[in-house]
């Protein structure tokens, strides 16, 4: 295993503090990547989507609860399984009640949306233990609409902005594989204007980490997240291809 150089307290804070000077470069252009963000255009939601929840139907403009902001999580779970994907599983293990009254305290909900049928959704909801919203749209055209639920036979091949060719060129054709429909994960945000609602932002693939969680705090450690992709190598002795956190 290839592990971290051993130095001396002194050289190891002159090597922190050079990182430190970049660490604070990165700061500022997040800042002003997020900025830029914000100063996107918005385009309104002209379609009545219909979800169901466990305590009926709901429109979109219902999952704000009264609030200006909404962040849907596209939760994949496809009709055809039982179980949601491992991934957004361990994403979802980390969505705590503390986190979601922080988003509302700032005029923002946060809601689940998956093409499962919401009996499978509640199951496995229980199952988990999870209690942050989550509603189906099950016969929706929302995640053929948002980009998260990929069938060639409903429109062109298109995720996270790329058509087909354009990622099996870029190496990431993997996104297309599977029998259709392919789910594909993702998250939305939505700003509502008096009974107006509008979509302000997508985000698909790796964009979803922004929102932080485990990755994250893996990130600021010696042995990182421990999946094949990363440099340096030789930090653990099995890296992963990929690092759900939940995994059977």
């Amino acid at each position: 295993m290839s592990l971290p150089e051993i130095v001396s307290r002194e050289e190891w804070l002159e090597a922190r503090k050079a990182f430190l000077a970049k660490e604070k470069e990165m700061t500022r252009a997040r800042d002003a990547l997020s900025a830029e963000r914000r100063r996107l255009p918005m385009v309104k939601v002209e379609k009545d989507y219909v979800f169901d929840g466990p305590d009926g139907k709901k429109r979109l403009i219902d999952l704000f609860e009264g609030r200006r902001q909404l962040i849907i999580d596209h939760f994949m779970f496809d009709p055809r399984w039982e179980k949601g994907c491992p991934g957004c599983t361990g994403d979802a293990d980390e969505m705590s009640d503390g986190l979601i009254r922080h988003l509302n305290h700032r005029d923002t909900s946060f809601a689940c949306i998956s093409r499962a049928p919401l009996e499978k959704i509640e199951r496995y909801k229980a199952e988990r233990g999870w209690t942050f919203p989550w509603y189906s749209s099950h016969g929706s055209d929302f995640n053929y609409d948002f980009g998260v639920t990929v069938d060639e036979s409903r429109g062109p091949a298109v995720y996270n902005y790329r058509t087909k060719e354009e990622h099996r060129k870029a190496g990431t054709g993997y996104y297309f594989d599977g029998e259709p429909p392919v789910e594909a994960a993702g998250l939305s945000c939505f700003l509502r204007v008096g009974d107006d609602v509008y979509h302000t932002y997508s985000g698909f693939g790796r964009g979803d980490e922004a929102t932080g969680g485990a990755y994250y705090w893996l990130d600021l450690t010696a042995l990182g997240r421990q999946e094949e992709w990363e440099e340096p190598k030789g930090r653990v002795e099995s890296p992963r291809a990929s690092l759900p956190f939940f995994d059977d």
